[in-house]
């Protein structure tokens, strides 16, 4: 939902964005994030691990991030439409 600091989690239920979920993707946007595959996607941010190993997982099940290429072991993260939208 734009402007509303919401997204849907996978069953399609609205979810609100956590302060920190919202600078992950601020920082995603910017060019700043990788992911890796791996039992949960990895997210790093300007190369380190992020502290929340979760966030990469949940954001991806969020519909928020793209999610890795399993023949890539990492890759820049990238939004999809609905991250870009949480975004305004």
């Amino acid at each position: 939902m734009p402007g509303t600091g919401s997204s849907t989690d996978a069953s399609g239920e609205p979810t609100e964005l956590s302060a920190r979920d919202r600078a992950v993707l601020r920082a995603v946007a910017a060019g700043r994030c990788a992911l890796g595959c791996g039992w949960q996607p990895l997210l790093l941010i300007d190369g380190l691990a992020c502290a929340d190993s979760a966030a990469g997982r949940r954001l991806v099940a969020a519909g928020l991030l793209r999610p890795p290429d399993p023949a890539r072991p990492f890759m820049p993260a990238r939004l999809t439409p609905a991250g870009y939208a949480a975004l305004v």
